[in-house]
């Protein structure tokens, strides 16, 4: 029997204080830090929903929208979007707030990829998903396009072979 899991049975929020050795000349959260959490976030969230140890495959639609600054906590909110055979795609929203100021904003989002792996370092099957929420049920949608462009970008997959990032295009 394969287990499924819903998105709230993963969920991670991880906090964070941007201090000074964390920033760059104009005293903001440098991207490589941010970065760095991002993976750590997901791939906690990737390691509860596979009850395994999981590396990154890739990371992609990064958006750096605004500057973090020094002494803002960062919130990093990470879930998983849809599992495959033996990944999981996992998207992360990361807000800060400065508190001196009583400001919160969102800063950036991504979407990580996670494969389970054994003690051998194989591929092994993950649980499926059950998006509960609308928002989830969109990514879940959304995220075998991403896939298929992410395989296609790498060479793993034709082109012509993406059926569902094609159909997306000409739909209508």
């Amino acid at each position: 029997m394969i287990q499924v899991k819903k998105p709230s049975d993963s969920y991670t929020v991880m906090n964070e204080l941007v201090l000074p050795n964390d920033t760059n000349t104009l005293n903001n959260l440098m991207g490589g830090k941010l970065l760095h959490w991002m993976d750590i976030v997901a791939a906690i969230t990737a390691q509860k929903h596979s009850n395994s140890i999981v590396v990154t495959a890739s990371v992609d639609g990064v958006s750096f929208k605004e500057a973090i600054q020094l002494g803002d906590v960062v919130t990093l909110e990470a879930y998983v979007t849809r599992s495959f055979n033996t990944s999981m795609e996992v998207f992360i929203e990361v807000s800060a707030h400065n508190i001196p100021r009583g400001e919160k904003y969102k800063c950036n989002d991504a979407y990580y990829t996670f494969v389970a792996i054994d003690s051998r370092n194989r591929p092994i099957p993950v649980p499926g998903l059950e998006p509960e929420t609308e928002v989830q049920k969109a990514k879940f949608d959304g995220a075998i396009r991403r896939r298929q462009v992410r395989l296609v970008m790498a060479g793993k997959m034709k082109p012509e072979d993406a059926t569902e990032l094609k159909a997306y295009f000409t739909e209508k």
